[in-house]
């Protein structure tokens, strides 16, 4: 009997051994956190951006501003036609502007004849003018010698005279008023005219200004691409009506356009340049005139020279939809920054992606760590540093950022940073570990 409890007893414990063993199996350790240390080494300031291809001067040419409605494109051009300064690129129906000079002409030359008449009119009566004059000046000199003889005259012949002198005098007074308030007359009718064939002169120079303004020169070299014509898709009741998937037919001939309208433009592709952003990190580091290469994605063998045209001194804005995001915003903001990039004779197309290389200065003895230690933590850029208690988010400054190390700020050399995030991987170990591992006292 006592053999038989000691054998029980021994099959018991062995289970009990077995059990616990099978729970302690189920009990998952804490993961490990991989870590570096912060040092001090040689690191080359390599800024690396995306962008896309543009021309660097584009020329627009636009349906010259003329009244009288639309107009009809009598040529035009292709798109992607290669054309040199001063081609004809487009032409529009000239006939009513000619008609317009026409009549100009003719309003002109009826005009010149007016004038020519008036002052041969004008002459005429300058010269009758000047006969009654000289006849009404020797009246009053023939009534003041009249007068004169009065002593020997009776006072009845004595008045007589005096009140033929005044009636003389009085009609030359009158005469000389006549005479100047028609020269003003005269010089209102020479204005009139004057204004009336500066009119028509005007007609005419703007009538020969929009023919040769139908015509429209490339003022660049380069390709050509034609505008869109909405009017095309313009209904009886006047709206233009546009859904998404609708291809908008570019201006041909026999078109009608709005002045104003953009007809075409010239793309010069011997010079190209690139749109990009760079974040707030890598601007630091950048200069005007700075040397790049480029890869262009249609040609991703060759390597383009250039350099850097200008750069945008405030962080451009973007859009935000949640709090998050404006922290993201603020820790990550970035700025403009345009290329110039020697095409070297290369046809390439606008708008292809392109990726561009900055080569910046070397520095020699700068304190650095793997990007993959930083991160973001309410907007704000940190490193976790392992102290006694466990792990520590310290806030840092970046000053550069290459593909693999980040130079830095605020930390020692050889501090020991975390290359994962501890907090994350503390949730997800607790997530992993399940209820039965925190029943049997498993580390969450």
């Amino acid at each position: 009997m006592r053999r038989y409890l000691r054998t029980i007893l021994v099959i018991a414990t062995m289970g009990a051994s077995a059990a616990c063993g099978v729970l302690t199996s189920l009990r998952k350790p804490e993961p490990g956190i991989p870590t570096v240390r912060v040092v001090h080494e040689p690191v080359e300031v390599i800024v690396h951006a995306l962008g896309e291809l543009r021309p660097a001067r584009t020329a627009m040419m636009v349906a010259p501003p003329v009244a009288g409605g639309t107009l009809q494109i009598v040529h035009i051009v292709k798109t992607g036609t290669i054309v040199q300064q001063n081609d004809v690129v487009v032409e529009f129906d000239p006939s009513e502007q000619e008609y317009n000079l026409e009549q100009s002409r003719s309003q002109l030359e009826e005009v010149d004849q007016q004038i020519r008449k008036m002052k041969a009119d004008q002459a005429v009566r300058a010269a009758q003018d000047k006969v009654s004059l000289l006849r009404a000046q020797f009246d009053v000199r023939r009534a003041e010698l009249t007068v004169k003889g009065n002593e020997l005259l009776s006072g009845i012949e004595a008045r007589k005279n005096e009140i033929a002198l005044e009636e003389s005098r009085r009609r030359l007074e009158q005469l000389q008023r006549d005479i100047q308030s028609r020269a003003s007359s005269d010089q209102a009718d020479q204005a009139v005219q004057a204004a009336s064939r500066t009119k028509a002169m005007l007609g005419m120079k703007l009538a020969q200004q929009n023919i040769d303004n139908m015509t429209l020169r490339a003022p660049i070299g380069g390709v050509v691409v034609l505008g869109q014509n909405l009017e095309s898709l313009m209904s009886a009741s006047g709206s233009i009506s546009i859904s998404s998937g609708m291809e908008i037919p570019e201006y041909r001939e026999g078109d009608q356009a709005y002045p104003g309208r953009l007809i075409a433009q010239i793309q010069d592709m011997d010079k190209m340049e690139i749109l990009s952003k760079v974040t707030e990190n890598d601007r630091g580091g950048l200069t005007a005139g700075q040397p790049i290469n480029v890869r262009v994605d249609s040609e991703p063998l060759r390597v383009f020279s250039g350099r850097i045209k200008s750069l945008a001194e405030s962080a451009s804005t973007g859009t935000m939809s949640s709090y998050l995001d404006y922290l993201e915003m603020l820790s990550t903001r970035s700025f403009d920054v345009t290329f110039e990039m020697d095409a070297d004779g290369a046809r390439l197309n606008p708008g292809v992606t392109t990726r561009v290389t900055v080569r910046g200065a070397s520095l020699n003895n700068a304190l650095s760590l793997p990007r993959q230690a930083l991160f973001q933590k309410e907007g704000k850029q940190v490193v976790y540093v392992r102290s006694a208690a466990g792990w520590e988010a310290q806030d840092i400054q970046v000053k550069h950022l290459t593909e693999s190390r980040a130079v830095i700020e605020g930390l020692p050399e050889g501090t020991e940073v975390a290359l994962v995030n501890p907090e994350l991987q503390r949730g997800k170990a607790a997530g992993k570990a399940g209820p039965l591992s925190s029943i049997l006292g498993g580390s969450q």
